[in-house]
């Protein structure tokens, strides 16, 4: 064997031996950042290596620094494992080095992507003619969709923003939930829009956007305006009334955008597709494949109705470059990139409607499979509606929830993070992997109460 081919040897060798270990390594790392950055660091060598030996050293040095994140018993933030599908076609994407921009200059993986982007608009139930751009992940999915929204507010009210700027330009009204996630505050940094910009709106106790709320704040509006909604909060995993919120918006001229990282694919499953009612009336979407489709990193899809308002926003110039109808350029802020969303189409092909609808069910029934076994545990509270993949809970004082969420990741059967909700401290699971069985949860569930009662 050559080089090229010895080294992928020895990587296929260390991937395997990785993946089966994740049922009995801990889940989450043994080895600290110092400790990896001592691992890897000193000058660089004066001498090359032989390109197997460097993937062996790498994976044996990098391994205590590693997350069992492709396992079945990593809950923390929302973070799916890879579909086998997924997973080996990502291994063809580095090796055909595709630069996936541009139609013309690499039709097999811009095809793939459009019809993943396809298929995903009917697994959402949103309009086919919509654009899907590819993106690193859900904040710059949500970045795309709102500066196309930017930018077409703002030529409602007659300014060019592509020929003018932003210096004199009419104010944007941005209009957020006061449980909305912080990537959408950083987006729209971004954008040029400060917090003290914001025009925040009341949420109820699980999260969700009140529509009353909603009414008052924007009577009377008729400036540029957008109005952001949510699938999926990020702790109870709530979903907005899109039927209630969106038409109130729509009567202001407002931009509606969704933002549903892991919630968009509630649509897919028959018995949670009632969560996402009326989200099919909004301007743009944003979600992940690394999250509930379980694709690798990274592999974020922004959702554009209009097509026309993504070329508005993002499409170049260059005398060099060649175009050809829609190109995944003309939809996103990149130039060159990888072809993300062939693990995307390859996930989609192997399970079908029916094993996606099958995946999404099975993330909601274990997430209430894990909520039934914490409220058994003595002193400990479930705190949110388990409607969908998110389950939050405590003990009875901050110290000691922070205590057990310190406990849980050095025990390391499995992995839940910390947060705040309502100004009391949490812990929170989410159900993101196709990876994880019933076994899975009740050896979390028993962890989790030796630790309680210890």
């Amino acid at each position: 064997m050559d080089d090229r081919e010895r080294a992928l040897d020895a990587a296929h060798r260390r991937a395997t031996e990785f993946l089966q270990t994740l049922d009995d390594r801990p889940v989450w790392p043994r080895a600290s950042l110092d400790e990896m950055l001592g691992a890897f660091g000193g000058p660089l060598p004066a001498h090359g290596m032989d390109p197997a030996a460097v993937v062996d050293e790498i994976a044996q040095r990098a391994d205590p620094g590693l997350v069992a994140i492709p396992g079945g018993r990593f809950f923390g933030f929302v973070i799916g494992g890879t579909h086998p599908a997924a997973l080996a076609a990502d291994w063809l994407v580095s090796a055909w080095d595709q630069n996936s921009g541009s139609s013309t200059l690499t039709p097999a993986t811009v095809a793939m992507e459009r019809v993943a982007g396809k298929w995903m608009l009917e697994l959402f139930g949103l309009p086919a003619s919509a654009s899907v751009g590819f993106v690193t992940g859900g904040q710059l999915a949500n970045f795309t969709c709102l500066a196309a929204a930017r930018s077409a507010v703002l030529a409602r009210h007659g300014w060019d923003i592509a020929e003018l700027g932003l210096r004199s330009a009419p104010r944007v009204r941005f209009v957020i939930g006061a449980d909305r996630h912080g990537s959408i505050d950083r987006a729209a940094r971004f954008l040029g829009i400060g917090r003290s910009e914001f025009t925040i709106i009341a949420s109820d106790d699980q999260g969700r956007m009140r529509a009353d709320a909603l009414e008052r704040t924007l009577e009377g509006e008729d400036g540029p305006l957008i109005v952001c909604l949510q699938a999926g909060e990020v702790h109870t995993g709530a979903f907005d009334d899109f039927g209630a919120l969106i038409p109130i918006a729509q009567r202001h001229r407002a931009w509606v955008h969704v933002d549903g990282a892991f919630g968009l694919w509630a649509a897919a499953s028959a018995s949670l597709r009632p969560l996402t009612a009326g989200m099919h009336l909004a301007d743009s979407w944003a979600t992940d494949a690394h999250k509930t489709l379980n694709v690798p990193y990274d592999c974020g899809m922004a959702i554009v109705r209009n097509p026309a308002d993504s070329i508005a926003a993002f499409r170049t110039g260059g005398d060099y470059l060649i175009y050809s109808g829609l190109d995944p350029w003309d939809v996103t802020p990149e130039l060159s990139r990888r072809a993300r969303g062939v693990p995307a189409w390859a996930a989609m092909r192997s399970m079908g409607q029916d094993g996606i609808a099958r995946l999404i069910d099975g993330l909601h029934a274990n997430a209430v499979a894990m909520a039934a076994g914490l409220a058994a545990i003595d002193a400990m509270e479930v705190l949110n509606d388990v409607d969908y993949t998110q389950v939050m809970f405590r003990l009875e004082t901050d110290d000691a929830t922070r205590a057990l969420g310190a406990a849980i990741l050095a025990d390391g059967t499995a992995a839940v993070t910390g947060a705040e909700w309502r100004g009391r401290a949490t812990l929170r699971c989410s159900m993101s992997s196709w990876a994880t069985t019933t076994s899975d949860i009740d050896r979390t569930v028993s962890a989790i109460r030796r630790l309680v009662n210890a």
